[in-house]
């Protein structure tokens, strides 16, 4: 059986170490090396004694592309950084699977048309736990019978982005059958500065940061006499590795960008 060969970006974050021993424990997969931004040239089981691979860490992404034969990049990083490790993959032929948040629109436009260009698979999702896809898709559906709708999502306190990009793919996905329309009462006024949250197409998007939290979100919809809350929680980051590993086995089947991990479900 042929592996598919797998460099990992950010593999001593949280995400990064679980998806560095999601790919230690599947047959299918091999951890050939790791981009960090300093330790180079270390071995990554140096850093965690549950790893036995001893792919090496490089923090140069060229001659880390240069000198390791790899298919996939898992890259679980920060948005200007993912932005670029992800353009750079694409020209070297590696099919980046791409965890992290926060693309423009204008970043997502470029990296589309470069894919394309070199025909080659991409996958970015804003969440890679099964069930949050399907809370995702589950609000799209709900949103044509329930068009007043608010989301509120709930995150660690490091993560950088804000609202998440999981809130911004539901209110996209919600957009898509929702009418515009304005919630609340016209005459509505904050009387402090964003208490309402953002505003998305009349709808609103709340972000909570808190220690303790990992990734929360519930979509709520209101209509005559009733509210439908449809909910996700992930309580460890092995909830998103199912995500992951799929993402980096059908990437190697397509040569286009998909955006979302519900695009690749069956």
């Amino acid at each position: 059986m042929n592996k598919i060969k797998v460099i990992v970006a950010g593999a001593r974050g949280r995400m990064g170490s679980e998806a560095v021993r999601m790919i230690e424990k599947t047959d299918n997969l091999e951890l050939v090396a790791c981009l960090e931004n300093k330790y180079d040239g270390k071995k990554i089981n140096e850093f965690d004694a549950e790893i036995d691979t001893e792919a090496i860490i490089y923090t140069d992404i060229d001659t880390c592309f240069k000198n390791v034969k790899a298919d996939v990049l898992v890259d679980l990083t920060i948005p200007e950084v993912g932005y670029l490790h992800t353009k750079t993959a694409i020209n070297y032929g590696i099919r980046p699977v791409v965890g992290t948040t926060g693309f423009t629109e204008d970043q997502l436009t470029e990296l589309t048309d470069l894919a394309e260009e070199k025909g080659i698979g991409v996958i970015i999702a804003p969440n890679f736990a099964i069930g949050a896809v399907l809370m995702m898709q589950f609000s799209k559906w709900a949103a044509k019978y329930f068009p007043d709708v608010e989301i509120i999502e709930k995150h660690h306190d490091q993560k950088l982005d804000a609202p998440s990009g999981t809130a911004v793919k539901t209110a996209s996905l919600i957009k898509e059958v929702r009418e515009q329309k304005t919630q609340g009462h016209p005459d509505e006024k904050e009387t402090i500065p964003g208490a309402r949250g953002s505003d998305v197409d009349g709808m609103r998007i709340h972000s909570v940061r808190l220690p303790g939290l990992v990734a929360h979100q519930e979509v709520i919809f209101g209509s005559t006499g009733e509210n439908l809350t449809i909910k996700h929680d992930s309580f460890h980051r092995q909830s998103f590795m199912t995500g992951v590993k799929l993402a980096v086995e059908q990437v190697m089947k397509i040569d286009v960008l998909v955006y979302g991990l519900e695009n690749i479900l069956e």
